[in-house]
């Protein structure tokens, strides 16, 4: 609307101006062929009406930025009157880590999201009044486990059945409608929320990049570390050799949510804010899945060398860079359906094995020879 007004109004003020200019000079010239008039009067017509018309195209733009200026200003304020949708309780303490422990407890948790319709009031069939309709799609129905301070924790299953959504309400973005998430012992919801998420580093399947360079992007992960711990932080990411291969090296811009990189190194960046931040808490919601084989064996080495003084929780699909994990959890239709180390849940011949035995049955397919399983 700001443009389509702007537009208008120097179009109108040209036309204006176009018309008296060509008038003006039209009667001056004929003065001028009277005798009553000199060139100079022309020179001055002429003069007069360009320093007129300068200033009113200077008001048309300024009258545009204003416009514009609205415009952002009601997006500001919109943004800072948006109500967060968890809140801390009065109550709520910091954490501390090194004092209240980082062991994780699910205990019988469960969470549905709410939908709403893409046309989110119909009309009830008693009356003719608009009611607003929600609907809820259950996640976890029940899931209960726990994670041993310092230990790494595998959590497997096929997609749909929770996995996510369990870093998400560790993360604090939801609140589950049923059961008790604890840390350290002490119910989630007795900390702060910002206490809470700096303890914990994320490795999210979305990498989010700025348009910035690659050096900025990788330091964001902790802005108080300095330039030497954020090359330290690129090599155990696998990531410092591509860098110094790129022609600005750390100064290369990455483009608008990193476009100029592979899904791959978008990953690596990940992995080195999460690196970088040195959290005592180490989410990964599928840290490794754009990455090629030889590259995801050397970064889950390293995740394993990192994971030795952290609690560390892992969501994969290839379930080959998990097999090392202190503890397995099989996940279906939101519950812990199986649990232990690989070789105990290999022996069990259940689900998890079933995976297993898919996963490698497709890796080693070829057309023609064998059909692949359906489980």
């Amino acid at each position: 609307h700001s443009q389509t007004s702007l537009s208008l109004l120097n179009f109108g003020q040209n036309v204006i101006f176009t018309a008296g200019l060509t008038t003006i000079m039209y009667l001056t010239a004929k003065d001028m062929v009277a005798g009553t008039a000199t060139v100079g009067d022309l020179v001055l017509v002429n003069g007069l009406l360009f320093q007129l018309s300068v200033p009113l195209n200077f008001i048309g733009g300024i009258y545009r930025e204003v416009q514009q200026a609205f415009v952002d200003m009601d997006a500001m304020f919109g943004l800072r009157d948006t109500k967060p949708a968890l809140k801390d309780s009065p109550n709520a303490v910091e954490y501390n880590p090194a004092k209240d422990g980082t062991a994780i407890e699910f205990d019988e948790v469960e969470f549905a999201y709410s939908i709403s319709p893409k046309d989110s009031k119909s009309k009830s069939k008693e009356s003719n009044t608009s009611v607003a309709t929600t609907t809820k799609r259950p996640i976890l129905r029940g899931t209960t486990f726990t994670v041993p301070q310092g230990k790494t924790f595998a959590i497997v299953g096929t997609s749909g059945c929770g996995k996510s959504t369990i870093l998400r309400l560790l993360y604090r973005f939801y609140a589950p409608d049923n059961g008790t998430m604890r840390i350290g012992g002490k119910d989630i919801s007795t900390y702060t929320t910002d206490s809470l998420r700096r303890a914990m580093a994320v490795v999210p399947q979305d990498v989010v990049l700025f348009n910035d360079t690659i050096g900025y992007n990788i330091h964001y992960g902790n802005l108080d570390a300095s330039w030497d711990e954020v090359v330290e932080a690129a090599k155990k990411s696998h990531l410092h050799d591509t860098i110094q291969r790129l022609p600005n090296g750390y100064d290369t811009l990455v483009g608008e949510r990193g476009l100029k990189l592979s899904g791959g190194e978008k990953q690596r960046v990940s992995l080195a804010r999460a690196i970088l931040k040195k959290s005592p808490i180490l989410l990964c919601d599928e840290p490794t899945s754009s990455l090629d084989s030889h590259t995801e064996l050397e970064i889950m080495n390293n995740l394993k060398e990192i994971g030795k003084d952290t609690t560390c929780i892992i969501i994969a699909h290839r379930l080959s860079t998990i097999q090392d994990c202190d503890e397995i959890v099989v996940m279906g239709r939101g519950r812990v359906i199986e649990q232990g180390t690989h070789d105990e849940l290999m022996r069990k011949g259940g689900r998890y094995k079933e995976l297993v035995a898919f996963q490698r049955s497709q890796t080693e397919y070829s057309p023609g020879e064998q059909e692949p399983i359906n489980i």
